[in-house]
C-alpha cells in the first residue's frame, strides 16, 4: 500500500542518500534520476550572488531538466548551499580542502539554504528555500585531523566536510533549523504542496 496517489511514480532529480532516506521514511514511493545541467555554469551565468537565491535557481533547473525527461511526472529538484558571510563553499575535493573549510568554519556559525523545486512537463509549480543557522565548536588543528581519519572520503560528498547525520554531529556546539533544511530537503512544505495538489493520501 502507498500513500502516492499521482498517475506516474514522483520522480527526485538527486542521488543524495539524505534526501532519498527522508522521503523514504516518509512512506512516499519515487524514482531517482539525477539532472545533466552545469551547475557552475548556471550559476555564473546567473550572476545570483545570494545563497538563498542559487540554490533557488539550481533546484528549480534540476527539476525542469529531469522533467523534460520524464513527461507526466511531478519531479523534485534539490540544492543546497553553505555560506559564512559572504563566501560560498561548494564540496571539497579533497582532504587539504577539506581541513580548509572546517578552519574557516571553526567556532562560527554559517548557513545553510536549502532549496526545493516541482517541476511537472518542465513547468516550476512549487518552490521553497529554508535555512538553517549552524555553529561549529572551536576546533583544534588535531581535532581537524581526528574527524578527517575517521570520516575518510565521506568529507568530499557534503559542502562543509560534514554530515550532520554522521559523524560530523560531533563538529556542532549549536542548531537552529529543521532536520529536514539541515539534510537538504524541507519535507513539511513539500509535503503540505503535494497535499494541497492531493498526491498524497494523508
Amino acid at each position: 500500500m502507498t500513500i502516492w496517489r499521482g498517475s506516474h511514480p514522483l520522480v527526485l532529480a538527486s542521488q543524495s542518500h539524505a534526501r532519498k532516506m527522508l522521503l523514504a521514511n516518509a512512506g512516499l514511493q519515487f524514482e531517482t534520476m539525477p539532472a545533466d545541467i552545469d551547475e557552475r555554469g548556471l550559476q555564473q551565468a546567473s550572476r545570483l550572488s545570494g545563497p538563498g537565491e542559487i540554490a533557488g535557481l539550481l533546484a528549480a533547473e534540476k527539476a525542469r531538466w529531469v522533467s523534460g525527461q520524464k513527461a507526466g511526472h511531478y519531479v523534485i529538484g534539490a540544492d543546497q548551499t553553505l555560506a559564512l558571510g559572504n563566501r560560498l563553499f561548494n564540496k571539497p575535493e579533497g582532504r587539504a580542502a577539506a581541513a580548509e573549510q572546517l578552519r574557516a568554519l571553526s567556532g562560527q556559525t554559517h548557513e545553510l539554504h536549502s532549496a526545493i523545486a516541482v517541476a511537472l512537463d518542465g513547468k516550476i509549480l512549487f518552490e521553497t528555500v529554508a535555512v538553517a543557522r549552524m555553529s561549529l565548536r572551536p576546533l583544534s588543528g588535531e581535532d581537524i585531523r581526528a574527524y578527517l581519519d575517521e570520516a575518510g572520503q565521506a568529507v568530499t560528498t557534503s559542502v562543509g566536510a560534514y554530515q550532520l547525520e554522521g559523524l560530523g554531529v560531533h563538529l556542532f556546539e549549536r542548531i537552529e533549523g529543521d532536520h529536514f533544511t539541515i539534510l537538504g530537503l524541507p519535507l513539511l512544505p513539500l509535503l503540505a504542496f503535494l497535499r494541497r495538489e492531493r498526491l498524497i493520501g494523508l
